[in-house]
């Protein structure tokens, strides 16, 4: 290739290359001829050599070295030199090299030249490239720009200026009085600038806000003739005047109507005019009433008007095109809480959304139809929301079943409803619920006891059925059937069809779900639990059960080991005393929404039920307790401080002075009885912001130990994921952190997340807690941390 080939020529000898390696070939040798050109002194090919060199820079190869040609070509006096010099560097420059320093005094030379296009050239460029020195250097000259009688250069210098004062803010007062004076132009080109400029003066200091504010009529009047007007060629785009000034127009009264009455008032009638004159049927008309939308919804104005705001985006809801069903979405979504009512008249078209075949349309659809359910409509929208979880994509599900148990748990009209609601999502979606959905429901069923034999019989008959992949399905059936078995048994539902039921074919499918490859440690447990309670409300198969138990003690599985060996001491050692440790459960308390505990004191412990459920009601007397203490060899062996079994499950916790506590907690039971109990701490607010709270309550376990109980919560609009606690304190103090309730939050304070924190403070220091806080909502990471520097009800 020879050095003066045409730029032509090179691009088609680089887009005929067959491989990369043939591609870089070419480049590299037409590089090398440039560079070997630059290098002379008498080049009367710059602009043509720089051309090509800014076509290699495209095609991402380095094309540094021709920096310095830039800003001599920039120096020249030819006008086809000096546009190819400043292209250069608006593409190979930056504000951060040395080198765009050079050109400063360039662009203020040209900034006073006679011809406007090397003008336009020079204030391109600043807009462009331009460092806060060059923007602070050269200021002076573009506000006298802005007072030019050309408005070709005008407009240049408006844009220009909107660049100087994002780069130095200080230098917002010396454009303000300018830029005021421009609304008074006549050129299209020149108002775009001038509303662009006050634009971004207003969103960066509250002061010009105010004195802007002034200009709401000359803005309303540019406005009117804009929609009032008739064909001009000149504007024109698809019927609609200068759509791009209007939509730039409308954008800035927005930001001068909020939290102002009077400019609000003064817009009303004008937003109320281009709603009903725009055309709709046309992209470009759309775009202008969109904005008209988010201007009337943002400021404070009429009722009426923002009725017809939402009617707006209802139309857009039938709209073909899909971005705009998406934006017509998005901007209800922020609007349903304080606009509820007029949301509502376009449930259907909402609900019709949910089919569309677009994955983003749809969850649109799905979070604005989970804020419109209410008590009115509970039912109808539950009915619908249901046939699309059925059918919805995989990466929904999660979202849908979330959503409607929360819908569920506001508005349920009967607690039959509830419970058949979250049987169906369980049924449909179970393998892609919360961890917190199982002990949810159990709470539900223990709390509504004149449903218990309908709520087992649908449990039993379900668990017939193949629904190995629906793990917490499977964990609720079997919890039922252990705990109300005997009325599974009597066959006497008046709720349900009378199904007669045997005691043959109740342990037939426990025993299914624990041989089952399906089933994870957590079910298994659920089955043999239930399958012991079963010893004491059948009579005829307890041998079974017996042996069935007894299999399990040399499982591999540790936690399923430790069950099976504490039911079997319970057949040969204790059975005088299994009737009452298996008694049925309590009904149990629900603290707040996600969280089911029966503690009356300390933290909020995530509830694990399918540990809990062996704790019995009545307290056992003496002798029996003492026999307890054998259960494991005796009691005047010692144990050391370790993990605590609880219902045959290990949760860290801190150990009890007396050995008699872990031994009596060996069946999740039998607690004795505290020496005194400690006074309730109120909680305290150590962390808020954007919605999320975290609260803070102690309890002191001994005269070194304290148990801070931490539990967050969302007030915002979005539900938040991932959410993580994350502590330190200083070196002196032990720490341990159980487990979290979840790690989700749901929007409005639908639900909690509590973790338990245990200080241990041997020296008793002065104790001191730096807890960090990591979630995700709406798609982004937020991360904070709190200092606690004092603990309630430590003293």
């Amino acid at each position: 290739m020879s050095p003066s080939v045409p730029l032509q020529e090179m691009i088609r000898a680089i887009r005929s290359a067959r491989t990369q390696c043939e591609e870089r070939g070419v480049i590299q040798r037409e590089c090398a001829a440039i560079r070997a050109q630059f290098r002379q002194s008498d080049n009367g090919g710059r602009s043509h050599n720089l051309a090509k060199l800014l076509y290699v820079h495209m095609l991402g190869y380095p094309a540094h070295f021709g920096q310095m040609e830039c800003v001599r070509m920039i120096a020249s006096p030819r006008y086809c030199e000096k546009r190819v010099g400043y292209l250069g560097a608006m593409m190979l420059l930056d504000e951060k090299q040395d080198a765009s320093l050079l050109i400063t005094n360039s662009i203020k030379n040209d900034l006073f030249h006679t011809n406007q296009y090397v003008q336009s050239l020079a204030l391109c460029t600043l807009a462009c490239m331009g460092s806060a020195e060059m923007c602070r250097d050269l200021a002076p000259e573009i506000d006298r720009l802005l007072r030019a009688s050309n408005a070709y250069i005008k407009k240049k210098a408006a844009l220009c200026a909107v660049h100087i004062v994002r780069k130095v803010q200080d230098l917002w007062e010396m454009f303000a009085p300018t830029a005021r004076s421009l609304l008074a132009e006549k050129n299209h080109g020149v108002l775009h600038g001038a509303v662009v400029l006050i634009t971004e003066l207003c969103e960066r200091n509250p002061e010009t806000l105010e004195r802007f504010r002034k200009t709401v009529p000359d803005l309303i009047q540019i406005m009117k003739s804009l929609v009032i007007s008739g064909y001009s060629p000149e504007h024109d785009v698809a019927g609609v005047s200068d759509p791009f000034l209007q939509v730039r127009i409308l954008r800035l009264l927005r930001i001068l109507g909020r939290n102002s009455e009077s400019a609000s008032d003064a817009m009303n009638d004008l937003l109320a005019q281009v709603a009903t004159n725009t055309d709709s049927t046309k992209t470009v008309g759309n775009a202008v009433l969109y904005e008209t939308v988010l201007t009337v919804l943002d400021i404070k104005s009429e009722s009426g008007l923002r009725v017809l705001a939402v009617n707006i985006l209802g139309r857009f809801l039938l709209n073909n095109d899909r971005n705009i069903r998406y934006i017509a979405m998005t901007s209800l979504q922020r609007i349903v809480g304080s606009d509820h009512n007029a949301v509502q008249r376009h449930r259907g078209t909402i609900l019709d959304c949910l089919k569309d075949p677009d994955a983003s349309v749809k969850r649109r659809a799905l979070d604005l139809s989970l804020a419109l359910v209410s008590p009115s409509n509970i039912r109808s929208m539950m009915k619908e929301l249901l046939l699309f979880l059925s059918c919805c994509p995989p990466e929904l599900k999660a979202q849908a079943a979330s959503g409607i148990f929360n819908a569920a748990e506001r508005y349920a009209p009967s607690q039959r409803w509830h419970i058949d609601t979250i049987l169906h999502v369980l049924t449909t979606a179970g393998g892609d619920v919360r961890d917190e959905t199982v002990p949810n429901l159990i709470q539900l069923i223990t709390s509504a006891s004149e449903l218990h034999c309908y709520t087992v019989h649908k449990l039993y008959r379900a668990l017939l059925e193949d629904i190995s992949q629906q793990q917490p399905l499977v964990q609720v059936a079997c919890w039922c059937i252990g705990e109300y078995g005997d009325l599974l048994l009597r066959g006497e539902c008046q709720e349900a069809e009378p199904v007669q039921v045997a005691e043959d074919d109740v342990l037939d499918a426990l025993e299914a779900v624990l041989q089952s490859h399906m089933s994870s440690p957590a079910t298994r447990g659920f089955a043999l639990t239930a399958t012991m309670k079963l010893s004491t409300r059948i009579t005829d198969n307890v041998d079974r059960i017996r042996s069935v138990v007894s299999i399990y003690g040399s499982c591999i599985d540790l936690e399923l080991q430790q069950r099976a060996v504490e039911y079997n001491a319970l057949f040969k050692k204790y059975d005088h005393m299994r009737a009452a440790v298996l008694e049925r459960m309590p009904v149990i308390e629900r603290n707040s929404p996600g969280h089911a505990d029966g503690e009356s004191t300390g933290g909020v412990q995530p509830p694990r039920v399918q540990q809990g459920e062996l704790l019995p009601a009545p307290q056992p007397p003496a002798s029996q307790a003492s026999d307890l203490l054998d259960l494991l060899g005796g009691s005047e062996e010692i144990l050391q401080p370790g993990p605590m079994a609880v219902g045959g499950g290990l949760t860290h916790g801190p150990p009890t002075n007396a050995v008699g506590g872990d031994l009596l907690d060996l069946l999740g039971g039998f607690n004795p009885a505290p020496a005194a109990p400690a006074p309730a701490v109120a909680a305290v607010t150590v962390y808020e912001k954007d919605g999320v709270s975290l609260t803070l309550s102690c309890g002191k376990q001994s005269d070194t130990s304290l148990s801070v109980a931490l539990t967050a919560c969302n007030a915002s609009d979005a539900d938040v994921s991932g959410f993580t606690l994350q502590a330190a304190v200083p070196k002196s103090v032990q720490l341990l952190m159980k487990a979290p309730s979840g790690d989700s939050l749901p929007a409005h304070g639908a639900g909690q997340v509590t973790q338990t924190v245990v200080l241990d403070n041997p020296n008793k220091v002065n104790l001191k807690m730096r807890v960090r806080i990591s979630y995700s909502s709406r798609g982004s990471a937020y991360q904070d941390t709190v200092q606690i520097d004092s603990f309630p009800g430590s003293q």
